[in-house]
């Protein structure tokens, strides 16, 4: 840290108590009371420095020579720097740093201890000295903090906005170029095996420096001054990635929640400061929200969602929380299902889980791709926008994927409505949604967790899924469970059977098309191959033929035992039995009987057969 050495004299001042005596062997004639302090001092060293003491000495100087006494209450730094003025108006040695400098800069600023009452006065020594500290980010940075103790005074002499520049200068810059001291390069992190060689370290070449070097020691600002710095670098044209890495780890140390989510390592200097308020952070958490950058994807997603929860507990103001729904659907995309799911807070809430929430940034993310698809159209051939497109509808796969994992998720809540679950679902449209295993599974959950539900439901909620894009692993599923209507499990059955018979016929097509190209290829390797292609074709055929067995014994467990018994009633009718005259045949040897016919019921189709 750096320092300056002012006044030559040995130590002459002494406290007693609460009051300052000065041993120069004369009496004292004024006295200055700053608070509870006193000091006795000398009319002559004072005014020959001090404009103000001069004017107020002169003022309270009486005829008969009495002691006078002039308060200073108002004085900047208070006792501690009217003890610096004093060393410095006697000649006694004291030492400015960055720690002292601000508060005895506007204190000789409060005095007017200007050129016109002595060459090198206190303005002028005070400003050379800050010219040096602004060289230095460390120095900066503590005559910044310090700045807090008399910041009316100090914006007066533009101290706090030269110590801003000086920091955002030295934040914007590539770090390796310059040799400024940072507070995460000390020695006790240096290595220790650093090869010399004459005497000179080599260790400074070594070194790499990261660009969050600057994050923890901006974090130590009061949200004002923060505020300001983060203003003038990306004023200074700082990439938006470091803004937004810098108001992370802010918001991470002054935010209890979020610096036990945050995805940042742990710091031990967080454990050090005491946890404001619920409105202290309800007003810091607004204020981060308003200067995280507007570009896509600078701040994680993770982040934001986590600080929406936060500003969900914290009750922030509609338009903060609105504004983070909207950076989050911005690149909903690269959001992960466990912070999707934000409890609901408050006791008027029914569900376990903010679907509300959830449903609003999935609807803005809606509007934000209908705004990039909308732009372009399948005629366009530029290939920006075609890339663009392409872009988006990955997006829309994966955030498909996700709200069916999210809706999967909620779906054992026995206080989620239907309207509120098809709502969800149905905001995805049926592009995005390759396969509907996703959906499948979340509406087979919820089916199982709401047993009371009537026909017409089940069946309502079951248009949410397309039966043509279920896999075959998700259709044998669905063909066995007796929790979806019958008229969904048809629906399956008929489309896995259409597509069974769609693979026939393609490898037999295939299988065509090698007879057609068999004169094209050698004898000698034309058969082997045929051959080779035959078998594979009838081991896919016979596979085919099983699946399709198994579906249709699925279908006859399906049909009801009620309904097989009214077929048999309608084709069979009771009749009543007329008795009928009997003559026996005189002989039956040479008589041929033909045997009896017998009608047979095929209960597959429903008809009677000889």
């Amino acid at each position: 840290m750096a320092s300056m050495q002012l006044g030559s004299k040995s130590e002459a001042l002494h406290r007693e108590g609460q009051t300052w005596l000065c041993s120069t062997g004369l009496a004292s004639d004024v006295t200055i009371e700053i608070g509870e302090i006193t000091f006795q001092l000398h009319k002559f060293p004072l005014i020959s420095r001090s404009g103000l003491l001069e004017k107020q000495i002169g003022e309270c100087c009486t005829e008969d020579g009495s002691n006078c006494i002039i308060k200073l209450d108002d004085i900047p730094g208070g006792a501690k720097a009217f003890e610096l003025v004093t060393k410095f108006c006697y000649g006694i040695k004291l030492e400015l740093t960055a720690l002292n400098i601000v508060s005895l800069r506007c204190a000789a600023e409060y005095l007017q201890m200007t050129e016109d009452y002595g060459e090198g006065n206190l303005i002028a020594q005070t400003e050379t000295f800050l010219n040096e500290v602004f060289s230095s980010w460390t120095d900066s940075m503590k005559a910044l903090e310090t700045c807090e103790e008399v910041l009316p005074q100090a914006e007066e002499v533009h101290v706090v906005s030269r110590c801003i520049n000086s920091l955002a200068m030295k934040a914007c810059v590539d770090p390796s170029l310059f040799s400024w001291p940072m507070s995460n390069l000390n020695d006790a992190n240096s290595p220790k095996d650093t090869v010399s060689w004459n005497g000179i370290s080599n260790w400074s070449k070594s070194k790499t420096v990261t660009d969050d070097w600057w994050y923890e020691d901006a974090s130590f600002l009061s949200l004002p001054l923060y505020k300001r710095l983060i203003n003038e670098v990306e004023q200074r044209g700082m990439k938006p990635e470091r803004i937004a890495g810098s108001l992370m780890f802010y918001a991470r140390r002054y935010l209890p929640s979020m610096h036990r989510q945050s995805s940042f390592k742990e710091t031990n200097a967080g454990s050090t400061i005491s946890t404001p308020s619920e409105t202290d952070q309800r007003i810091l958490l607004e204020e981060i929200v308003g200067m995280l950058p507007i570009q896509k994807g600078v701040t994680q997603t993770k982040f934001l969602l986590r600080l929406l929860r936060t500003a969900m507990v914290l009750h922030a103001n509609p338009s903060c929380r609105e504004n983070l729904e909207k950076k989050v659907a911005k690149q909903l995309e690269q959001a992960s299902l466990m912070d999707l799911l934000i409890p609901s807070i408050g006791y008027s809430t029914e569900t376990l889980y903010d679907i509300d929430c959830v449903q609003r940034i999935v609807d803005n993310f809606m509007s934000v791709q209908q705004g990039v698809s909308g732009a372009s159209t399948p005629s366009i051939v530029e290939e920006g926008q075609l890339v663009e497109g392409s872009q988006s509808v990955a997006a829309m796969t994966m955030v498909a994927d996700l709200v069916d994992s999210y809706l999967a998720e909620v779906a054992p809540d026995a206080n989620l409505k239907l309207p509120k679950f098809q709502s969800l679902a149905a905001t995805i449209p049926d592009y995005a949604r390759p396969r509907y295993d996703g959906i499948y599974h979340a509406i087979d959950t919820y089916l199982k967790a709401h047993p009371w539900l009537t026909e017409s439901e089940r069946e309502q909620i079951c248009r949410l899924m397309n039966c043509q894009k279920l896999s075959l692993e998700a259709s044998t599923h669905a063909a066995q469970n007796e929790r979806l209507p019958l008229r969904v499990v048809v629906q399956v059955l008929f489309f896995e059977q259409l597509r069974l018979r769609t693979q026939i016929s393609g490898w037999f097509f295939a299988s065509d098309t090698l007879e057609n190209t068999q004169n094209r290829i050698p004898e000698d390797n034309a058969a082997d191959r045929t051959l080779g292609m035959v078998d594979e074709v009838r081991e896919r055929v016979s596979e085919l033929e099983k699946e399709c067995l198994s579906m249709r014994q699925e279908i006859q467990k399906l049909s009801k035992t009620k309904r097989r018994w009214n077929i048999l009633s309608k084709m069979f009718p009771r009749r009543k039995v007329q008795p009928r005259n009997f003559i026996e045949p005189k002989s039956t040897n040479n008589l041929k009987v033909p045997p009896p016919t017998v009608k047979q019921l095929d209960l597959e189709n429903g008809q009677v057969v000889d």
